[in-house]
């Protein structure tokens, strides 16, 4: 592992800190509006559904940023590829898992869930445009150019 960052790193960076705070802020919202719609069991349906959607939602960011270190190395690309599809596979698995576990639950109201949810993913993605439109990043990044030697100043 080399100490040479990646240019997106950055990017990636903002992007969870900026999530977790959308993320606190929906989550007041959801919560309140599950507390006025269904009572404390809406409030928790509200809060985990926003829980769920930045936790899956970060995971790729973190792994992303996580298989980063290795840049440089001769097996930067599998070791890559290998974190973020375990990242995505782990993701996936779980969020299964969690859904069958909560589904049976007496205090989830369904309907909270699933709208605190799909706009926590909403969220996250007006997050992630935002943050991407925002940054400045060259169009070749991570690239090194040749030194110039003296034969070619002429």
């Amino acid at each position: 592992m080399t100490p040479n960052p990646v240019s997106s790193t950055p990017i990636l960076r903002r992007t969870l800190t900026w999530s977790a705070f959308a993320a606190l802020a929906l989550a007041v919202i959801a919560g309140g509006i599950g507390m006025a719609v269904a009572g404390i069991d809406g409030l928790w349906s509200g809060l985990v559904g926003v829980l769920l959607a930045f936790l899956f939602l970060g995971i790729t960011g973190a792994s992303i940023l996580f298989a980063n270190r290795w840049f440089g190395d001769a097996l930067y690309v599998p070791i890559f590829f290998a974190i973020v599809l375990g990242g995505w596979l782990i993701k996936l698995v779980l969020f299964f898992v969690v859904m069958v576990v909560i589904s049976g639950q007496p205090w989830v109201v369904p309907l909270v869930l699933f709208i605190s949810l799909i706009a926590g993913v909403l969220v996250s993605l007006v997050v992630d445009v935002i943050v991407l439109t925002r940054m400045r990043l060259p169009h070749v990044s991570d690239a090194e150019l040749p030194a110039r030697s003296d034969d070619d100043a002429s």
